[in-house]
């Protein structure tokens, strides 16, 4: 099963064991006392979990120092993926074909770009689309349809 990144470990907090952590996964499931998290390519339970700033301080099972914290500073955090049908994953979007209603394909997803307001595909050749226009993913991993408005698309 392949795992996704869904944040980074930062500094230690405090004396016991804490460490801060920035996730970039928008799934509440990451962020509750039970979720499992990969460092390094092992499970990592985490025990308690609060919001701090932009970030959360947690402790995690097996980490009961400071030390324990410093030593996996900057570590990247994996999950493992989670079932939801209405969801668009990164993964699978990469590579899938895009086609608007009319059944025009318009080239292949190469990456999917963080963006505030609404992340962005990138096309093969360079054309950005924003992941608001998508109105079907059920083709994914192949094919994903989107809706832009006029122009968007160059001369349509």
């Amino acid at each position: 099963m392949t795992q996704l990144e869904i944040g980074r470990l930062g500094k230690a907090h405090g004396l016991r064991g804490e460490i801060t952590v920035l996730i970039t996964s928008d799934r509440r499931e990451r962020t509750v006392a039970g979720a499992v998290w990969f460092i390094r390519g092992e499970p990592v339970v985490v025990t308690s979990i609060r919001p701090f700033q932009q970030r959360w301080i947690a402790f995690l099972e097996g980490v009961a120092t400071r030390e324990d914290a410093e030593a996996l500073c900057g570590e990247v955090l994996y999950g493992d993926p989670i079932d939801d049908d209405d969801a668009l994953w990164v993964h699978d979007l990469v590579g899938a074909t895009v086609a608007t209603p009319d059944g025009r394909t318009w080239g292949a997803v190469v990456a999917v770009l963080a963006n505030p307001a609404d992340d962005l595909l990138e096309l093969a050749d360079g054309t950005l689309i924003p992941v608001g226009f998508v109105t079907d993913g059920s083709g994914l991993p192949e094919r994903v349809v989107v809706d832009p408005p006029d122009g968007l698309l160059g001369a349509e």
